[in-house]
């Protein structure tokens, strides 16, 4: 699986939901006021899953606000493991023609579209769209509704419903029909092309990596690279600290954090 460098300035992350509705409120106020009496503890709802999340400095600092929670405000709730911030990721270039045909009566629908699906370099442009349509195979005025299909795309991709990065799609060809095409039709077209072509491009998932610092004892050194391997970690060096060994390592999110 590849990865994506996920940034974290707390050690230790969980999600929290309160066990019915009618302790949402007492839970959201609960968890204002442990914020503002503890710098050091955070919350934030998570955008892509909306999960409470819970942050904290290690597994005892956690443990003890869910304590107060439970004893101080009377908020019994469910705590697990968040939801990891997978994405997805075509690996090879694509090409796909789709045909979008449908005749129900009257006006129909009509649509062909061939994209051109490429993997981009991570770290510039998400998404790239552009048109190398010549010769009017595709009017000007369907190209919208193409770009439009493409783009629902991106926010749940083929492989397993993640967003997608890191790509570039060239619409390089098309038919229309002079009474049945549309703009809605082109949108579906694209949208089922895209969907293919990352089926076809050997789309990945990219997981979550956390850059981890780990201070030991020298003597300790060997089982921390053992546990950090077991994660499936990869060391980046090491350093020493006055008596203390500093190894640094790359670590994917979902085992990183403590057992």
């Amino acid at each position: 699986m590849a990865a994506h460098i996920y940034k974290q300035p707390w050690l230790v992350e969980i999600a929290i939901e309160p066990n019915s509705k009618a302790d949402q409120e007492k839970l959201d106020a609960a968890l204002a006021k442990l914020v503002a009496e503890d710098p050091l503890f955070g919350i934030n709802t998570d955008p892509e899953s909306g999960q409470t999340i819970l942050k904290g400095m290690g597994e005892p600092h956690l443990v003890a606000k869910l304590d107060i929670l439970k004893r101080t405000y009377k908020v019994d709730a469910n705590i697990g493991a968040p939801q990891v911030a997978y994405r997805e990721k075509l690996t090879r270039p694509a090409t796909v023609t789709y045909t979008h045909k449908k005749q129900t009566g009257g006006s129909g629908q009509y649509a062909e579209v061939k994209i051109v699906a490429k993997p981009l370099p991570p770290g510039g442009e998400n998404f790239v769209f552009e048109n190398e349509i010549v010769g009017g195979a595709v009017p000007k005025e369907f190209v919208p509704g193409v770009e439009k299909g493409l783009e629902s795309v991106l926010g749940s991709g083929a492989l397993a419903g993640f967003p997608v990065v890191d790509l570039k799609v060239s619409l390089v060809d098309g038919k229309f029909h002079e009474v049945d095409s549309s703009a809605l039709a082109f949108e579906i077209a694209a949208r089922m092309a895209l969907r293919k072509a990352l089926q076809k491009g050997g789309a990945v998932l990219l997981e979550p990596v956390m850059k981890v610092e780990v201070v030991t004892p020298e003597d300790y050194t060997g089982s921390v690279i053992g546990d950090l391997n077991s994660r499936r970690g990869q060391i980046q060096g090491q350093d020493m600290r006055g008596n203390a060994n500093v190894i640094t390592a790359m670590v994917p999110l979902p085992t990183c954090s403590p057992t």
